[in-house]
């Protein structure tokens, strides 16, 4: 980022949060301006750039709308700090390790989300920072509540909502109280990963649960790789619902819930 005016880093935030309007300055802080009510459990943000300026600007708009938020300016205190955030904003050009490699090392020792925020615009650049394990790509100059409008949909997939108790999907039954299947009034015994399973896909009927999400919430397990786990338990599934569309496959992602 060296020869790059400071005004062009800074995330575009409002100085004025109900005015449509985006700037590119970094905010002052006026006396009279409310402080975002904190949120029930707020989410830690960790902010990784070297320029004082963007980063400072970008802290103060995360904490005025209620996220914890902290700032490093290096890789190597980012690859100290990632463990204790919620979510990383990472930008790629650092003074001391290249930001692919910062992120490639985070993904590779931890999920936690990473959204790369940086100057580069090409479209190799962002392929390059996806295929490192960023879960999203911003270029700056950017706008703030596009930002948090990317964290918040980042945060809902890899924080699902609490599941329902009692389920039911057309002649599907299921009762996470008793644990128990029921389809067109008849029980059906599976197994306790089938059931975890099968209520995971019902809970989130119209969504694609990647393979990845399904070890990690099923089989508490966000390291191993999937290989056949999934597949074997699903094949029974089908077997004992009667029918291969209550679960349906979405090739190089994940699964479903269908119907028959």
């Amino acid at each position: 980022m060296d020869g790059q005016p400071t005004d062009l880093l800074a995330p575009r935030i409002p100085r004025n949060h109900d005015s449509a309007t985006l700037t590119g300055a970094a905010p002052s802080a006026p006396v009279s301006e409310p402080v975002a009510r904190p949120r029930r459990e707020a989410l830690r943000i960790l902010v990784v750039e070297n320029e004082n300026r963007a980063a400072d600007s970008l802290v103060l708009g995360l904490r005025r709308h209620g996220y914890r938020a902290e700032s490093v300016a290096t890789g190597a205190k980012a690859l100290q700090a990632h463990r204790s955030a919620d979510l990383i904003l990472l930008d790629l050009d650092l003074p001391d390790l290249d930001g692919l490699e910062v992120c490639r090392s985070i993904r590779a020792t931890c999920d936690t989300p990473v959204i790369a925020v940086t100057a580069r615009d090409s479209e190799l650049d962002r392929v390059l920072g996806l295929q490192a394990g960023a879960d999203d790509y911003m270029v700056k100059p950017y706008g703030f509540r596009e930002l948090m409008a990317r964290m918040e949909a980042i945060m809902r997939r890899v924080r699902p909502q609490p599941l329902e108790q009692v389920i039911l999907r057309g002649p599907l039954r299921i009762d996470a109280g008793t644990r128990e299947i029921r389809l067109d009034g008849r029980s059906v015994e599976v197994t306790r990963k089938e059931f975890d399973l099968l209520h995971l896909l019902a809970s989130q009927p119209e969504t694609v649960i990647s393979r990845k999400q399904l070890m990690t919430q099923v089989w508490d397990d966000s390291w191993s790789r999937p290989g056949r786990t999934i597949d074997t338990h699903v094949s029974s599934l089908r077997s004992k619902l009667g029918a291969s569309s209550w679960v349906i496959t979405v090739r190089g992602v994940g699964f479903r819930l269908g119907h028959p």
